[in-house]
């Protein structure tokens, strides 16, 4: 499993540490990311791959995971905790467990559209590039999955800011 070093491009500014979920946590792991929309059609296998290829951190009340603008490296799974987003500093919503965001930085590398920022302590799942092309690889249909639920946020986007 690939873990990002403090001060590493891939590690979340201001994180203190990575760990690897032990085995009980894991089960847990596994139970979130069925949960998450975007993942809830895979088999168990495919989760255990997934909760494998994530790497799990704890985040501080008041942290910035993300922010608006900077260059992205990572896709977030929120396992325990609130999150708000911000765009262009106004509050468009709040995420909980089972809520990612992120993935549009795994897909471009271009920069955050909105900062998230942990309400509560959080823990979360976090996925790399390198993380995310192997899932892809040995996951038939994720990338499929991960097109519809882009197009939902669009959808949902416009309805909210279109009308």
């Amino acid at each position: 499993i690939y873990l990002p070093r403090v001060g590493h491009r891939n590690c979340i500014a201001g994180a203190s540490s990575f760990m690897v979920p032990d085995m009980a946590k894991n089960t847990t792991y596994l139970d979130h990311l069925a949960n998450v929309p975007l993942f809830s059609s895979c088999s168990k296998k495919e989760l255990q791959l997934l909760g494998q290829l994530c790497n799990e951190t704890t985040i501080k009340e008041g942290k910035v995971l993300v922010k608006q603008g900077s260059v992205g490296y990572e896709c977030f799974v929120i396992v325990e905790g609130e999150a708000k987003v911000e765009r262009n500093e106004r509050v468009i919503t709040t995420m909980g467990p089972g809520s990612y965001f992120g993935e549009l930085a795994l897909l471009d590398k271009g920069p955050r559209s909105a900062t998230v920022s942990a309400l509560t302590d959080m823990t979360v799942l976090v996925m790399t590039p390198r993380e995310f092309v192997t899932a892809l690889d040995r996951i038939p249909g994720l990338s499929m999955k991960i097109m519809a639920g882009l197009a939902r946020r669009l959808r949902d986007m416009d309805v909210r800011f279109a009308g």
